[in-house]
Formats: structure tokens, C-alpha cells, sequence
């Protein structure tokens, strides 16, 4: 029996693993790491599982196509294995034809999603360097995850780089900060994950230290859990999506109190007069002060006017978690959290000021010398063709329709084809019944994936990818202060390729094969994205080893910076020698750019409007609570859901949706019964967890579970894991981010009193092995 241990990394951490007689049989984490995450557990049964894409599958439907079949029987048609030499020749055809016929902009090589850590094996990049090498295509900006932040923070800030780059380290928290006041809390959960491969988990550690050095928290969140219990914070638990009435609130008594900062207003900031006028009511007839504020966000008026002289006498930090703007006019939600920071002037001041994310993923503050990390270049896309990331279904469904974004009144493309590398839309998309109608209306829909997902099962071609531990790479996180070898583990699973190996195929039947390897295998790409970064970090007065060296040492690690780092300390020493990118080089409380638009849902400066969707609206009356689909602790996003960290926490195979006391007994409802939870959207199931941890009318269903209609049939069939996008809707945040709202959702839930279906998440669709000549 052989035995041999390999170096890896994913986004849950770095780990060596174990393997016997070839076979993947145990995780170690990173003898470096802290904290390391349980997620990676998950590993060896998900590399295994029965929903693994061994073979490169065709949808029956899709090769009958010239016989009738039909894009409307995605999700339904069985499949039929092909051979690789054949789904090359098949897949090249179709891509050159769609091009041909119709242009670059007809193909959708957006791909949105997490992929696999491992910077050179990363599937995005891959598919659109292969994307780039034939003439392009359409594309997506911004995130899922903060896109609406994305949006606005250059107007306010002249830059993004707050959301995710240039917090203010958790060194100088630790010792400069008296109070947290975290808007969404620091949720350890999201921490366990970092795009790329982190060397280190830190958040959790950085709390302690904070907490221990006396550090106070307040939780502002629906959802207790949002922060540590050992922190010992304060818990407001405030409406959903009523954060930026609450931040008004405070913002009226520090002005109206003498509290506010006016010498910083007037030196660093534009606009504050406007913004002024709007907080004490002189526009609309009504003060935004505690009271008004009380009664939006169910919070005592006292208690919101005790907080902000409490803020206002404290060395002060304002976290704003990104899951707040992923709510309806989430743009506010980051504009208000710089206004009342900047009115308690504190910005650019050790462990004061603000800060976006904390908690949000993985080491956001962790002290980090600014270097770069390896990547792979894409080439340049020359289709001039792109939606906002989270408009997908409006782009295939009204094709043409023009649609107003950050100024500017666009038009969607006609997609003719979609080539989806690295992630899972019927995952992250809101409203999955109108992505279901949307996703059957192009004519070729082409994956990349290693597992039988939703998307996959949607599609009409699936090519049979690995995951990172059946190849060779290099991971790297952009707050990580780590870069990882990652050795190829085991072989590959069935008939499965990486992804280059994938697109250089079709490269080579497409005449780009040059063009897109550059004459360079696998290691030698690796070594060649090494040693750029290894340049550019000399460039930086950093040393690195050569890339021989650092591959026998099995990482690198960057040393932390000389002195903590202040996000805006500069500006705040000297802003004429140091302004910002904003129009005006300050911070634009008032922005005479986003004035211009003229958008009613999203004006020039910071402003309360109700969302579509929240317990003060119509709408509660039929469906009265809300619901929060945050971030689930046993997997990332829907990765690993097939793993045993994620089955063990589910209810009867369910997900477990969080319900409180008060709104469980009145729908006489105990711990670990089914239920159905739904609205005019759509309905899924979900198993009871009655907890103390959510607030009345509020429940909580992670995301992630694997969408899991009961008949893919139908339009609106009933999800029997319990996928929260079933119920959430599908509308931007205003005109100028067009972000997506996954948090704007009301419902409600009974008990399912009949007969419990199967889950088939995680089985494969109907397969036919056996020549394939009589159905093309």
C-alpha cells in the first residue's frame, strides 16, 4: 500500500493532504493557520461523489435540435456521453458558427463565479483568454457580492478599493479603537473563505485581540449570530433594510446635538449643505432625527440617540457589512455609512473612521504589504459589449430592451450562446423560476464543471473539468499574506480535463491554439506567472525566492507592513497633497455627477427610500416575514454542498431555515419539522431550526443549497432543498448600480404535511452511453 502527502490550498484554507494507494483519504490543515475552517473536510467526499461529470455529455434535445428538439426541455432532456475528440470538433463548430453568424457579442463568456482557487487553473481566466484569442465577447462588471458598492463608492470616494483593498488594518483596531459599531456584524461564518487560497485565517484571532484589548462591539443585524458571542456586543436587532434610516437617525443627533464635525465636513468633504437640508426635513417637511427613525427601524428613539453620543465621544469605527447593499437601494446603505462617519469626523484616524466587509470574506484588514499576486492575462476582449454582473435574465429575455446604468442608457445583447466557466448561476441569480424561462431561450448553452450542478443539468453541452486537486497550480488571496503551491494530488476523476487543456483543444480547431497557450505547458506557465510576480515584487522592494525555491519550500510568505495601515491617513494629513480620485478630491457627500443622472432611485446625495420589499410594506400582510439569505457556515456559496460538513447540518436533507420562538409557535412549528416557505415567487422546502439567534418576523435560509425543482418541467415548480433564490426577486438595486437584492424578500412558511419527495440535488440527470451516430 503506497502513501504519499501533497500540499494544496482552496478557499477555505490551505491543508496537506492525504493519499492512499491513489485514492484522497484525509485533510490536514496548514500547520501555519490559526483558525483553519471545517469547510475543507468536505474535500475527499466531493471529489468522489456520485454528482461528478466524468464524461463529456450532450443534452439529447440539443444534437436532435435539427429534428425538432427543443431549448425548452433543458433540465429535462436525459444526456448522451461523447466522446472528446468529437465534443471538441462539435464545440468548436458551434462557437465558430455562432460568431460567424451572428458576432462576438452573440456569445456570453461573463462566467460569473467563485471557480477554484489557483491562479493559473483559474476557470474564468481561462475561458476568457480563450474567449479573447477568437474575437471576444459579452461580458459582466461588478459582483454579486458588492455591486452596487462597485457603483457608487467612485462617486463618493473617486474609488471602490474601499470595499474590498484598503480597509484599515485589524493592528491598528486593536489599538486604537474604543467601539465597532458593525451595521450587518462581523459574521465569522464568512470569514472561513478567501478567493484564491489563504495561507491563514485571521478575522477570528484579530477579534480576540480586539476584544481582550477592551474593544466594544455593537451588532446591528436582525440575526444575533452576525457577530461572536465571546465579543460580548450589544445586539440591535433592527428591521431588515432599514440601516440607512437608522444611520439618519444618528446623523440627526450628532447635528442637531453639536456632535457633528464641521471643521472635517468643510475640509475634506463637498456637499454637506444639500445633505443638510434633507437630514433636518427642510426638502420633504420631514426630519430624519431619532423618532423618525424609531419607527422604520422598531429601535427606541432614546436608545438610537444614546448610541450616537456614545459614537460620537468614542474612538469610533463604522463596519458596514456588504450584505447590506445587496439589498433594494443597497447604493445608500455604503453613501450614508461614509456620510455619518464623516460627520463624526473621524475618517483617516487610527482604528477610527469606516470600514466595508469586515466579516464579509476572509481577512478584509488583515495587515498585508500591498504586492501583487500571480494571475493569468486574458488578452484584450474587442467585443465592447457588457451588462451589470446580475441582469443575466433580463439580457436573454428582452434582448435589445434598453436599460439605464451609472449614467449612461444602454441596451441588452442578443445572446445566441452562453459559455459559463467556474460558477453556478441557478446559485448566486435571484428569482430561479424567471432564470429557468430566461436560461431556455438561448439557442447553445456550454459548461466547464466538474459536478452535476443545476446549471449543468440546464445546459446543452457539459465538458468534464477537474478540480484543483487533480492538477498543479499556484494559489494566492489578495489580504492573504501567503503564496501556495498547489500539487497535483490525485489523478483526474473519469474522463476529466483541466480547463486549458479544455480550451486549447478547441483553440487548436479554431486556429488560436498560439495564440492562447504562447507556446508554454502547464509548468511552464506556472513558472512564468512566478516570476512576473516575482518581478513586480522586486519592484517593491519585496524578495521573493526563484521559483525552484519556493516551490521546494512549498509557499511564500510576504512579511506584514512596518506600521499599521489607515485607510485615508494620508488624505487626512494633507488631502491637497493627497486627494482623492472623487471629481472634486474629497469626499462627495453630495454628488453633483450622480445629480445629473436624474435617477428617483438613487439622487445626489445619501437618502432613505422604502425597498420593495420589508415588514413595512403592503406586501407583509400575505407574506410577514422576511427573509435573510446570507452566507452559510458548512460550504462556500454552493461549493462543497455535496460534502459531509453540509449534509450533516441539514434537516431531512434539507437546508435548515432559522425561525424565532414567537413566529415558529404561531405556526406550531417544533425543531425539525418540513416546511414549505413561499411567496409569489416560487416555494421550496426547508427543515425547522427554531432559534433565539433571529429576531421576530425575521427567518434566515442560507444560500447554497443546490436548486432542486421537484418537476424542472414546470415554470414555477416547488424546490425541494430549499435554494432561497427561489423566493428572492429579481430587480436592481436602483438604475445607476443595478445590484442585485437578494435581501428584499418577504414570506411566509407553513408546516408540509405530505408526502416528502426525494432530493436528487446531488444525482446525475439521465445518461445514455452508446453511440451516439443515430441521434445526430
Amino acid at each position: 500500500m503506497s502513501k504519499t502527502t501533497h500540499r494544496h490550498t482552496s478557499h477555505w484554507g490551505t491543508f496537506t493532504a492525504d493519499v492512499q494507494d491513489g485514492r484522497l483519504t484525509k485533510i490536514n490543515p496548514f500547520a501555519l493557520d490559526p483558525d483553519p475552517s471545517p469547510i475543507m473536510q468536505s474535500l475527499p467526499d466531493a471529489v468522489y461523489d456520485e454528482s461528478r461529470v466524468e464524461r463529456p455529455m450532450f443534452r439529447k434535445g440539443w444534437l436532435e435540435r435539427s429534428r425538432g428538439g427543443s431549448p425548452a426541455n433543458r433540465g429535462i432532456d436525459p444526456f448522451v456521453a461523447v466522446p472528446w475528440d468529437e465534443a471538441f470538433d462539435m464545440v468548436s463548430a458551434e462557437v465558430d458558427r455562432v460568431r460567424t453568424e451572428h458576432g462576438n457579442a452573440a456569445i456570453f463568456g461573463g462566467s460569473y463565479g467563485w471557480s477554484s482557487a489557483g491562479r493559473f487553473h483559474h476557470a474564468k481566466s481561462q475561458l476568457q483568454r480563450f474567449l479573447n484569442t477568437i474575437g471576444g465577447f459579452t461580458d459582466q462588471v461588478h459582483t454579486y457580492s458588492i455591486a452596487a458598492g462597485y457603483a457608487i463608492l467612485p462617486h463618493i470616494l473617486g474609488t471602490a478599493r474601499a470595499a474590498m483593498v484598503e480597509a484599515t488594518g485589524w493592528d491598528s483596531i486593536v489599538a486604537n479603537s474604543e467601539l465597532v459599531v458593525a451595521f450587518g456584524g462581523i459574521p465569522l461564518k464568512n470569514a472561513q473563505v478567501a478567493a484564491g487560497g489563504p495561507g491563514q485565517h485571521m478575522t477570528g484571532p484579530h477579534l480576540k485581540e480586539a476584544h481582550a484589548a477592551g474593544v466594544q462591539f455593537i451588532n446591528v443585524s436582525p440575526i444575533r449570530d452576525d457577530i461572536a458571542e465571546h465579543l460580548g456586543a450589544e445586539w440591535l436587532a433592527i428591521r431588515p433594510n432599514t440601516d440607512v434610516a437608522l444611520m439618519l437617525g444618528l446623523a440627526h443627533t450628532l447635528e442637531t446635538e453639536g456632535f457633528a464635525d464641521h471643521d472635517f465636513l468643510k475640509t475634506y468633504c463637498v456637499g454637506f449643505p444639500k445633505f443638510r437640508d434633507y437630514l433636518l426635513g427642510d426638502t420633504d417637511a420631514e426630519p430624519k432625527d431619532a423618532d423618525w427613525a424609531a419607527s422604520i427601524c422598531e429601535m427606541p428613539a432614546d436608545d438610537i440617540r444614546a448610541l450616537a453620543r456614545r459614537m460620537a465621544k468614542s474612538r469610533t469605527l463604522i463596519n458596514t457589512n456588504w450584505s447590506l447593499q445587496r439589498g433594494d437601494h443597497g447604493e445608500q446603505t455604503f453613501w450614508m455609512t461614509v456620510t455619518l462617519a464623516a460627520l463624526l469626523g473621524k475618517i483617516g484616524l487610527p482604528g477610527q473612521g469606516f470600514g466595508f466587509g469586515y466579516g464579509s470574506m476572509g481577512n478584509i484588514g488583515n495587515p498585508r504589504q500591498s504586492t501583487p499576486s500571480p494571475s493569468l492575462a486574458i488578452g484584450i476582449n474587442e467585443c465592447d459589449s457588457w451588462i451589470p454582473v446580475a441582469r443575466i435574465a433580463d439580457m436573454l429575455l428582452h434582448p435589445g430592451e434598453a436599460y439605464e446604468f451609472d449614467g449612461k442608457t444602454r441596451s441588452y445583447p442578443d445572446i445566441k450562446l452562453v459559455y459559463w466557466c467556474g460558477g453556478n448561476p441557478f446559485h448566486h441569480h435571484q428569482d430561479l423560476n424567471r432564470l429557468v424561462r430566461a436560461w431556455r431561450r438561448p439557442e447553445t448553452i456550454i459548461v466547464n464543471e466538474p459536478w452535476w450542478t443545476a446549471t449543468a443539468k440546464f445546459s446543452d453541452i457539459v465538458l468534464p473539468s477537474t478540480t484543483t486537486l487533480e492538477r498543479k497550480d499556484i494559489g494566492a488571496s489578495s489580504r492573504d499574506r501567503f503564496i501556495l503551491a498547489m500539487d497535483q494530488t490525485i489523478e483526474p476523476v473519469g474522463d476529466a480535463r483541466n480547463d486549458f487543456d479544455i480550451f486549447r483543444g478547441l483553440a487548436q480547431r479554431l486556429g488560436t491554439h498560439e495564440v492562447f497557450t504562447e507556446g508554454r505547458q502547464p509548468e511552464e506557465w506556472l513558472k512564468h506567472i512566478y516570476d512576473r510576480t516575482r518581478q513586480s515584487a522586486a519592484e517593491m522592494d519585496v524578495t521573493m525566492p526563484s521559483y525552484e525555491d519556493f516551490w521546494e519550500a512549498g509557499h511564500v510568505e510576504v512579511p506584514p507592513p512596518s506600521e499599521p495601515v489607515v485607510m485615508f491617513e494620508g488624505f487626512r494629513k494633507d488631502p491637497e497633497a493627497n486627494p482623492l480620485p472623487s471629481p472634486s478630491g474629497k469626499i462627495e457627500i453630495f454628488s453633483q455627477v450622480v445629480d445629473g443622472f436624474g435617477y428617483d432611485d438613487c439622487p445626489g446625495h445619501a437618502v432613505w427610500r422604502e425597498p420593495v420589499e420589508w415588514l413595512g410594506c403592503t406586501t407583509a400582510q400575505r407574506y410577514p416575514l422576511h427573509m435573510i439569505s446570507n452566507q452559510p457556515r458548512t460550504r462556500l456559496h454552493g461549493q462543497l454542498d455535496n460534502g459531509r460538513v453540509s449534509r450533516d447540518d441539514k434537516i431531512r436533507g434539507r437546508e435548515p431555515v432559522w425561525v424565532s420562538p414567537k413566529d415558529a409557535a404561531e405556526r406550531d412549528l417544533v425543531d425539525g419539522d418540513i416546511v414549505r416557505v413561499f411567496n409569489d415567487r416560487g416555494a421550496l422546502l426547508a427543515g425547522v431550526r427554531v432559534t433565539t439567534e433571529v429576531r421576530d418576523g425575521v427567518i434566515q435560509l442560507a444560500t447554497g443549497a443546490w436548486y432542486d425543482p421537484i418537476d424542472p418541467s414546470e415554470n414555477s415548480s416547488l424546490d425541494k432543498h430549499g435554494n432561497p433564490n427561489v423566493l428572492t426577486i429579481d430587480k436592481g438595486t436602483s438604475q445607476l448600480g443595478q445590484g442585485p437584492i437578494a435581501h428584499s424578500a418577504l414570506v411566509e412558511l407553513v408546516l408540509f404535511d405530505g408526502e416528502l419527495p426525494n432530493i436528487t440535488a446531488h444525482t446525475p440527470p439521465r445518461i445514455i452511453i452508446r453511440d451516439y451516430d443515430e441521434i445526430v
